[in-house]
């Protein structure tokens, strides 16, 4: 018996126009192929940073919880989760006195909350970010933590839990690229090695709803934002990387895998084997 009878995939991540980067084409892949695809979203991105020039917002919690919506609706899957956690912020934006900042929040606490929609929503997979965060963000290494966390608690609760957690993963090439356009990453860090990915999903088909899903977190990707101060030549390069595959690690499985890589994300687990075949 799996842990729910409809084929359901959570993901889970800190702020707005996180799932964009990492896991846009993957979501809208299974979305079209009738997966009950669900987003929880820690935050409203309430700290970031407004990376188009002139442009004001009397409350940028709401216009990034609008853009995430938009996102979603792009990319093809659900209304978004919120957890209603407060974004962390990073350098002077840092929020250390904000008690519902997620750096201020106990990881316990998070799990606390993922593990009762976890029993809500009844997902065979959940997806998060990779032990470093993708890039080190406090909220993402909180997220990581909890939600790596709920999958090994939720194993005995009413049909077993969750059956696999992946992680987004970059690759030591990936993490070298991203620490050439801004970004002070060690890639030998921050990638992992070739055979620590267990597949590779071609996201390809999906570019134009990954581009959209990037376009709709306006306020993160304006002229002043990473994306938009690159040269022509640098946007071409992560542009491809980003919407030709996204990687994924294994963080965590209830099931036997097959031979790796894997075909995709439900790859031989029990009753939905057909999805990937």
């Amino acid at each position: 018996m799996t842990f729910s009878e409809q084929p359901t995939l959570l993901a889970v991540f800190a702020h707005p126009d996180d799932e964009a980067f990492s896991v846009g084409g993957t979501l809208t892949h299974y979305a079209r192929r009738g997966v009950r695809v669900l987003l929880a979203c820690a935050t409203r991105g309430e700290a970031g940073k407004i990376t188009v020039p002139g442009m004001t917002v009397d409350d940028l919690g709401q216009q990034r919880e609008r853009e995430l919506r938009e996102a979603c609706r792009a990319l093809e899957i659900s209304e978004p989760i919120f957890l209603d956690y407060h974004d962390s912020g990073r350098y002077e934006r840092t929020r250390y006195d904000d008690p519902l900042a997620l750096m201020n929040v106990s990881p316990l606490d998070v799990e606390v909350k993922l593990r009762a929609l976890i029993e809500e929503v009844r997902p065979q997979v959940v997806v998060t970010f990779d032990p470093h965060g993708g890039y080190g963000h406090i909220d993402h290494l909180q997220i990581h933590r909890a939600t790596t966390a709920a999958f090994f608690s939720t194993g005995h609760v009413a049909g077993g839990g969750p059956r696999r957690l992946y992680f987004t993963a970059f690759t030591h090439e990936a993490a070298q690229g991203i620490s050439r356009m801004g970004q002070d990453l060690d890639p030998l860090v921050y990638g992992v090695s070739e055979d620590t990915i267990a597949l590779r999903m071609n996201v390809a088909a999906y570019a134009e709803n990954k581009k959209a899903a990037l376009a709709a977190h306006g306020t993160q990707t304006g002229e002043t934002s990473l994306l938009g101060r690159m040269s022509p030549e640098e946007r071409e390069a992560l542009e491809t990387r980003l919407l030709g595959v996204e990687s994924f690690a294994v963080g965590g499985t209830r099931t036997p895998l097959p031979t790796l890589p894997l075909r995709g994300l439900f790859d031989s687990v029990p009753g939905f084997e057909t999805l990937d075949g």
